[in-house]
């Protein structure tokens, strides 16, 4: 579970371009559900998602995973906390060209002191089941969008994460792709994961892989709806 309490966000404080994102926001996120962030663009989802996943810090209130709070912890202790707890998949997907698939999904793991050979039965596991097994020695930059978008959910999940973080997955792919990664994102869920997709696509939040819809306007939790 991860609880955010009166979080604000602010940005250039302090400046004239001064910008609130985030206005006092308190939703629990709860473990084992897929959660989706909407909204109009500059509504505050990403931001939102950003904190949830320990890669930016409120400006105001606090945040707590699994009951501790972390929001107020060093910068070290956060690096560990997003490795061990959370899986991102990023609107660009973030892959690095010149390297392979599989040396892409692999990347996330070498900081952990695991095996190479491990990480990298595990990251040719992983592509396997994506249905990637015969691109995994092929460079990035030869991978269809499709193909890409599974490349960054398989390295999303490397460090078998139990939360998988997704900022706007849908918005370079066809229906037909997005539709494909819903059935990905299905999976997870059934496996335990907890899911949260920030995204304005209504093929994702109407979507019955959805389980909470937290609806975000002008930096705030403008509705909620769905299991608690």
């Amino acid at each position: 579970m991860i609880e955010l309490t009166d979080v604000t966000k602010v940005y250039n404080a302090g400046r004239p371009n001064e910008f609130a994102a985030l206005r006092g926001v308190s939703i629990t996120i709860d473990g084992r559900v897929c959660t989706a962030l909407t909204g109009p663009s500059g509504s505050g989802k990403t931001t939102l998602l950003s904190l949830i996943g320990c890669m930016a810090r409120p400006t105001a209130g606090r945040i707590a995973l699994g009951g501790e709070v972390v929001s107020s912890l060093p910068e070290r202790f956060l690096t560990e906390i997003r490795r061990r707890t959370f899986g991102f998949i990023f609107q660009q997907f973030h892959l690095i060209r010149g390297l392979t698939a599989l040396e892409n999904v692999m990347l996330p793991a070498y900081p952990t002191g695991r095996a190479l050979q491990s990480i990298r039965d595990d990251a040719l596991g992983l592509l396997g089941r994506l249905g990637l097994a015969s691109k995994a020695e092929g460079k990035v930059e030869w991978l269809s969008g499709g193909e890409a978008q599974r490349v960054a959910i398989a390295r999303a999940l490397i460090n078998d994460p139990a939360v998988i973080l997704a900022d706007e997955p849908t918005a370079h792919l066809d229906t037909a792709l997005s539709l494909e990664f819903l059935e990905i994102m299905r999976s997870l869920r059934r496996e335990g994961r907890t899911l949260v997709i920030a995204s304005h696509d209504p093929l994702v939040y109407e979507s019955d892989v959805v389980d909470r819809v937290v609806a975000m306007r002008d930096g705030t939790a403008a509705g909620v709806r769905g299991a608690r």
